[in-house]
């Protein structure tokens, strides 16, 4: 804490510095979107005219406001970036009594400025990277339960629950596993350490917008950014008068849904205070799930260039379990009646941004993030006998708590309009306790288990954005240090890695108005992923012994593609090869052949590859279309343990489809708006592993249809309605847990206040 202190001080310093130095010329920028309403957190950088150096970088406010300190306002222009809309350009009003208004313009499918991919904001054309956004208003209109059903109609991801609302959802991307997905709430890593996450269990209530980036992307996100990256940022409060939004909506299978938020920007301060519950019985027995969900965020505007900006959410759910039960449409199992489960999540976070001296900004950070999580199942219902090794449905319980305490550091320098460099430095706290109880009734076949663990990382990064004339260029490293220790099983162990990216994109032709520009794209990185605790720690000897030399797995990650504009820029098509080789996956091997002793090792190989094509466009103003094809194939390599034949190398990873697909259109006008989105999933290896002579090997390929819209009664009062598998195609994302058949839910919504 000295060391944060320490940076704290020189950094007020140098903006007090910075302050006192000024000239009496302010230049008020005020950015807005084609609704007049603010942007806040918009970066706008001004430029004398023909000069390539800014004078200063800030972030907007609350307001969508910027003031800049200069010698003289005369020759004066503004560069806007904001997530979610085209770059914007501007000539400055020449008056220090004078506002430059700037309204941006919704992007084409080539020009939108994402955060994600380079952690600031930059236009996706420029990143070689893959890069899907869902802005707020796409999000209210699509009404989805959790972060899994709005990521399913994206591009590339592969979305599998388990069963229905609250069932454990999974993100498979490019070939790689569900927990090489980096998931982050307002920069909050919400992850456990080790990369699981059940995403049907995250709300979207309050989304300003969701960025899903596919590819490795350790060197800026670290530990499980393996094949993804996917970031949630909450909505600013931005209109002066304060704006109260609240309103209810109901559908079929006992589904209630209520929400509510204050939230405003006045002077220097801008709030946003929410909560939302959502209930449902579920379809057959014990599907019932609910959820409730507080959350706020606060920035305040301490002057032009230092802003503090809190944020802190808490999720409360509970899920019915029925388990494995369905298979393909047979029938072979009673659901379990009373098996559970709960989570009770939390996560805080304080951020300092200081744009000062002129070309830098600096962002300081810090966050916790703490979950318990308890899944127990009380009565043997559908068979449980160890003397026959029956273990369909025996009692247990197991609960884990992890908490994730963090600091982050980074600095953005932008010397040139064309170059932009990125350094940071971050620590993060990492412990866990998970605890397990058989409770058999077999007194020989009991255990009890406790795993406790801690883990220090320490991290330091820096990335290069260089783009001349046709040419954009992005190239980092990070070099990660961990140190792990245990208050109960004897580990300790240190891990260094340096994990480097670099990514190429060169528009060949700059076409006409048919062919509208055309860029080839290239990347090769290095993807890691730390151990989960549950592998690094758990011990139980003689049976199970803790490996203190396990080491991060790896993802060796290259991609090749094109990129081309149709009609203007108006659409674009672009296609990816992928290659991910991952390796040194972690097992369970056996080291005592006489007594079945083993422990956790780093001995797995695999492999996947494909292409995913894209065509993205802007059929109106008001009208988008977002639709994707992946192919994608997957082999084992090698994996010495595989205890049955879906496990044998040269066979395909579960649970990974070669043929998948997904369509998005939205329409968002100014009295109603619909979308309709498509997720086309083909068949994919699958177990039961359940070993009970089912000869389950596969899942059926599905389609699923979303349809949803809302109708503007006046400026106050909004209906809206969703309808979630249109066709009632009965099918398993995992197989044996059926999905929800078609479902609709209504409701209103109503706004007092604001503007």
């Amino acid at each position: 804490m000295r060391h944060c202190g320490f940076l704290l001080l020189i950094f007020f310093s140098i903006s007090t510095a910075s302050i006192s130095g000024a000239s009496a010329v302010d230049l008020h920028i005020k950015v807005v979107d084609p609704h007049s309403v603010a942007v806040a957190g918009a970066q706008a950088s001004i430029y004398r005219q023909g000069e390539a150096s800014p004078l200063q970088v800030r972030s907007t406010s609350g307001e969508g406001e910027a003031i800049f300190h200069v010698d003289n306002a005369t020759g004066l222009r503004v560069q806007v970036l904001a997530p979610g809309f085209a770059p914007a350009w501007s000539e400055a009003a020449n008056s220090s009594s004078s506002v430059t208004l700037i309204k941006l313009q919704i992007a084409t499918a080539s020009e939108t400025v994402v955060v994600t991919a380079t952690r600031t904001p930059t236009a996706e054309q420029e990143t070689a990277s893959s890069v899907s956004l869902l802005s707020g208003a796409a999000i209210e209109t699509m009404q989805p339960t959790s972060g899994a059903d709005a990521l399913r109609f994206l591009p590339g991801a592969v979305v599998n629950v388990a069963g229905q609302r609250g069932g454990l959802g999974s993100l498979f991307v490019r070939g790689g596993d569900s927990r090489y997905n980096k998931v982050l709430i307002d920069g909050v890593p919400v992850t456990d350490p080790g990369g699981t996450l059940n995403a049907s269990t995250v709300p979207l209530a309050e989304s300003d917008r969701l960025e899903f980036l596919r590819g490795a992307q350790s060197t800026l996100y670290g530990s499980d950014a393996m094949t993804s990256v996917v970031q949630i940022f909450t909505r600013n409060g931005t209109t002066e008068t304060p704006e109260l939004r609240f309103g209810a909506d109901g559908g079929t299978f006992g589904t209630a849904h209520g929400f509510a938020s204050l939230a405003g920007a006045r002077s220097r301060f801008d709030y946003n205070a929410f909560a939302d519950q959502f209930n449902t019985h579920g379809q057959g027995p014990n599907a019932g799930y609910t959820n409730a969900l507080q959350g706020g965020n606060v920035g305040v505007q301490l002057n032009q260039r230092v802003l503090i900006r809190l944020r802190a959410r808490h999720s409360n759910s509970r899920t019915g379990v029925p388990g494995e039960w369905d298979f393909n449409g047979q029938r072979l199992l009673a659901p379990d009646i009373d098996q559970r489960a709960r989570a009770n999540n939390f996560l805080a976070s304080g951020e300092l941004l200081i744009s000062a001296p002129a070309r830098w900004q600096h962002r300081l950070t810090g966050y916790e993030y703490n979950t318990r999580r308890l899944n127990e199942d009380d009565l043997p219902d559908r068979g449980c006998d160890n003397t026959l090794f029956i273990f369909t449905d025996c009692p247990f319980l197991a609960t884990a708590h992890i908490n994730r305490v963090g600091f982050l550091y980074q600095g953005d320098y932008t010397p040139r309009s064309w170059a932009q460099t990125t350094v940071g430095y971050e620590f993060e706290d990492e412990n866990g306790r998970f605890f397990t109880d058989s409770k058999s009734f077999n007194p020989f076949m009991e255990f009890s288990q406790l795993v406790p663990g801690l883990r220090l990382n320490n991290a330091v990064f820096v990335q290069q954005h260089v783009t001349w004339k046709r040419l954009s260029a992005t190239a980092g490293v990070r070099y990660v240090h961990s140190g792990t220790s245990s208050s109960v099983v004897p580990v300790a162990g240190n891990t260094s890695k340096a994990v480097p990216r670099v990514a190429l994109t060169l528009l060949a032709v700059k076409g006409g108005e048919i062919f509208s520009g055309t860029r080839l794209r290239f990347s090769y990185a290095t993807g890691i992923k730390e151990a989960r605790f549950e592998e690094l720690f758990v011990s139980d000897p003689p049976f199970v012994f803790a490996n203190p030399n396990l080491k991060p797995e790896e993802n060796r990650a290259f991609e090749a593609g094109f990129e081309q504009g149709l009609f203007g820029g108006k659409y674009q098509l672009s296609g990816v090869y992928f290659n991910n080789l991952f390796r040194d996956q972690i097992d369970f091997a056996i080291i005592d052949p006489n007594t079945f002793a083993g422990q956790y090792e780093n001995i797995n190989k695999s492999m996947a590859h494909g292409a995913e094509l894209e065509l993205a466009g802007r059929l109106t103003s008001r009208l988008t279309l977002t639709s994707a094809y992946v192919y994608t194939s997957s082999q084992i390599l090698v994996q010495p343990s595989a205890f049955d034949s879906l496990h044998q190398p040269g066979q395909p990873l579960l649970r990974r489809p070669k043929h998948s697909g997904s369509i998005l259109m939205t329409y968002l006008g100014s009295h109603w708006g619909a979308n309709l989105g498509g997720s086309f999933v083909g068949r994919r290896a699958d177990s039961d592993f359940l070993f009970m002579g089912f000869n389950i090997t596969h899942a059926a390929g599905y389609a699923r249809v979303d349809l949803g819209g809302w109708y503007a009664i006046n400026s106050r009062i909004t209906a809206y309605a969703n309808v979630e598998n249109a066709l009632n195609d009965h099918y398993n994302e995992v197989v044996g847990y059926p999905a929800l058949t078609a479902n609709f839910r209504l409701g209103m919504r109503f706004r007092i206040g604001g503007e």
